[in-house]
């Protein structure tokens, strides 16, 4: 699963990486451990440009008859995504992408947990995919969400944990948010493993285990404990 992840950029360096205008929102950036059910950033293409808002981690389908699915659908695996009644039609037309610089896994020996910051080796921005809906309570209050994909660990992730999330080879980002491709052959294509020769991993404090610690601290590297 993917449960806890990182953006410390700027905006603006999101804003060019992923070719969109500056928001008119204010965003709480950087940040260094995010985790589920809170407001998180996500990109989605609105038929002419690539548009940045927020969305609450932990999808909730449209359908829902409450809100209490959240928790348990932070994550969508790929391999059943055109199954499972709540993803099978988000597929066709509300897939965004979700960016990040980095993710947490905890890597387990006996009773110790080791958590782990897996990055690029360039610490550049990735991105993770990610499916949308939007809830519509009964007195009209609208809640839009999401989840991330996740598909069997490449290399580098296998040793830490048994699943990772996918990340988006930058020039196939635009054939995941183009909302016109409805070829989910094509789109089931690109949920696989990222190459972990342009990957690393790294130790970090226990600190990161606590959704209260939000510092950099979170990310640096400390003396592995096994």
């Amino acid at each position: 699963m993917c449960g806890r992840y990182t953006v410390t950029v700027t905006i603006e360096e999101l804003m060019l990486r992923f070719h969109l205008e500056l928001p008119t929102l204010k965003y709480n950036m950087p940040r260094y451990n995010i985790a589920p059910m809170q407001q998180v950033m996500a990109i989605i293409h609105d038929g002419e440009h690539n548009r940045i808002g927020e969305l609450r981690w932990g999808l909730v389908p449209s359908w829902a008859k409450d809100a209490k699915s959240a928790a348990s659908m932070i994550n969508a695996r790929s391999e059943t995504l055109v199954e499972k009644p709540a993803f099978k039609n988000l597929i066709h037309r509300k897939r965004c992408l979700i960016p990040a610089d980095g993710f947490y896994e905890w890597k387990k020996e006996g009773t110790a947990k080791q958590p782990m910051r897996i990055v690029m080796k360039d610490h550049h921005i990735f991105s993770m995919a990610g499916l949308y809906d939007t809830w519509i309570s009964d007195d009209g209050t609208k809640l839009s969400t999401c989840t991330i994909i996740t598909t069997a660990p490449n290399r580098l992730v296998e040793p830490i944990h048994n699943r990772m999330p996918v990340i988006l080879r930058p020039e196939d980002e635009q054939t995941w948010l183009n909302r016109s491709n409805q070829d989910v052959g094509q789109l089931m294509s690109l949920l696989k493993p990222y190459d972990d020769r342009e990957m690393a991993a790294y130790p970090v404090s226990s600190t990161v285990g606590s959704v209260k610690n939000d510092s950099e601290d979170c990310i640096e590297e400390v003396p592995a404990l096994f």
